[in-house]
């Protein structure tokens, strides 16, 4: 009998990259995404074993996007008469025990009882158990943030899971941070991909997936609340709306509301993050008080982005019609190149 697969066998095979800090510690290279090795147990048996149903709701991101805020709206909306009844449920849970990743070592055992089943992943979108993308009445929420913003999330988290909260100094290793992440290598990136990967199959299939930016829900959030709930299947009643219920949901789920929330303040997480460290600031264009202008320059050089940082979505669309309706002749002549390097 042929023996299964571990995780260890699996590691073994993949490119690995050190860590800028830590020398202890390696990015692996996983069906083209960089994780790290206590990812892959819990992406492997998610992918090997999870079975979708056709009400299960999964919330996707690349890390630092917004994945908090919204695990907090869409447990709002999809639960608001529960919490209606008894605020305890909203106000005494970080919204990573609310809704699950797939990841986590309890993942089947907090979902199995939900109706319907909330859970959250990192995961690329051409990765996901082929069970989710085939059930066509489950669906995927995905939502996207500035990179620039992305990314000094994404440093001042791992310092601070790396460190701790209470260095009293801010975080370092910027520049050898900054150069990985425009290479693709941080946890479940290249970002460009997992973006791409979920807008692509927003535009084939958006009744099962609705493809959001981060900055858009910062500037009309109670549109979003609306549009959230419509999709998920659970729109606001006439009573609902005359009862101001998206304006609660707005509340509840306001970053001043949950960063003050007593159990965001206190506990950590399985990766050794406090609950607290997902609570930083939450505004956009905070990328401003962190990088040089080079370095600005340089992530809009990855992936084209619009005066006000929102991603052009025109600019997509082509890439997206050029994959899938060009047809080559045999005397074409294509310029390669990425940008900034004499393309003119």
């Amino acid at each position: 009998m042929e023996r299964e697969e571990t995780v260890d066998d699996i590691v073994a095979k993949l490119e690995k990259v050190k860590h800028p800090v830590r020398d202890n510690i390696y990015y692996y290279c996983y069906q083209g995404f960089w994780v790290n090795e206590f990812h892959l147990k819990g992406i492997k048996s998610f992918q090997t074993q999870f079975v979708a149903r056709e009400d299960d709701i999964v919330l996707a991101s690349c890390p630092k996007s917004g994945t908090t805020w919204l695990k907090s709206l869409v447990f709002a909306i999809v639960k608001r008469n529960s919490i209606k009844n008894d605020s305890h449920l909203f106000t005494s849970s970080n919204p990573h025990d609310l809704i699950p990743f797939d990841m986590n070592e309890k993942f089947m055992s907090i979902i199995e009882n939900m109706k319907p089943r909330l859970m959250a992943t990192h995961i690329p979108y051409p990765s996901l158990p082929i069970s989710i993308i085939n059930y066509s009445n489950s669906k995927i929420v995905y939502i996207c943030r500035n990179p620039l913003d992305l990314f000094v999330s994404d440093w001042y988290f791992n310092h601070k899971v790396l460190f701790g909260d209470d260095l009293g100094h801010e975080p370092s290793h910027l520049e050898e941070y900054f150069d990985m992440f425009c290479k693709g290598i941080h946890v479940f990136g290249p970002f460009w991909d997992h973006i791409l990967g979920y807008w692509k199959a927003s535009l084939e299939i958006p009744h099962k997936i609705l493809f959001l930016k981060y900055e858009d829900l910062k500037k009309d959030n109670i549109f979003f609340i609306r549009k959230i709930a419509d999709f998920l299947g659970f729109p606001f009643s006439v009573e609902e709306e005359n009862q101001r219920v998206p304006q609660e949901i707005e509340k509840w789920c306001s970053f001043e509301h949950l960063r003050n929330l007593e159990v965001n303040k206190i506990g950590k997480r399985p990766s050794g993050a406090s609950n607290s460290s997902f609570f930083r600031k939450g505004e956009i264009g905070d990328w401003a008080n962190c990088l040089t202008p080079q370095m600005a320059e340089l992530i809009k050089t990855l992936i084209i982005v619009t005066k006000d940082f929102g991603f052009m979505i025109f600019v997509l669309k082509g890439m997206i019609s050029f994959q899938t309706q060009f047809v080559a002749r045999d005397d074409d002549i294509l310029l390669a190149s990425c940008p900034k390097s004499g393309t003119t």
